[in-house]
């Protein structure tokens, strides 16, 4: 039997999925208004990522990746950790050196936005996923490390380079 908790597992993954995946799709192919690779690698070159083109499809389609995943609760766990990944970057490079607050340039949009991909992780997706029939389909500890995991070693090797 569906659940409201199955319908507001959905409700919460479309709705933050798709507008992830919108936002990569603003980078990386200029939908939605968004500025399209050219000026995405000039803006990733800015920020010290070289070649700034190469990073920013990465930083790009692990939005638009992502977000469509966790929309459709596809590989779940791996969806956030994309998401979790890049979040780091950005908190990194960007917004971490103005505090917490998004009005002040801050970290607070990238922390939520991070903080619902690992608790889509950790909970699952929920019934109404395409991942339900498989054993990450359900969450848990080891789905929630592994996106957290993941989503900060691919951090940190980014951040290296």
């Amino acid at each position: 039997m569906t659940t409201a908790a199955d319908f507001g597992l959905l409700l919460l993954r479309l709705t933050f999925g798709l507008l992830m995946a919108a936002h990569g799709a603003q980078k990386v192919f200029g939908l939605f208004g968004g500025q399209g690779l050219t000026a995405t690698g000039k803006g990733f070159a800015a920020l010290g990522y070289h070649p700034g083109k190469l990073f920013a499809v990465i930083g790009s389609m692990s939005e638009l990746l992502g977000g469509l995943g966790l929309a459709l609760g596809l590989l779940t766990p791996l969806a956030a950790a994309a998401l979790i990944g890049v979040m780091i970057n950005a908190m990194a490079t960007v917004t971490g050196a103005h505090g917490l607050w998004e009005t002040d340039g801050g970290v607070e949009y990238n922390v939520c936005i991070a903080v619902v991909a690992l608790a889509v992780a950790a909970i699952g997706p929920g019934r109404l996923a395409a991942d339900h029939p498989f054993r990450w389909g359900k969450g848990g500890w080891k789905e929630a490390a592994f996106a957290l995991g993941l989503g900060g070693i691919a951090a940190a090797i980014t951040l290296s380079l």
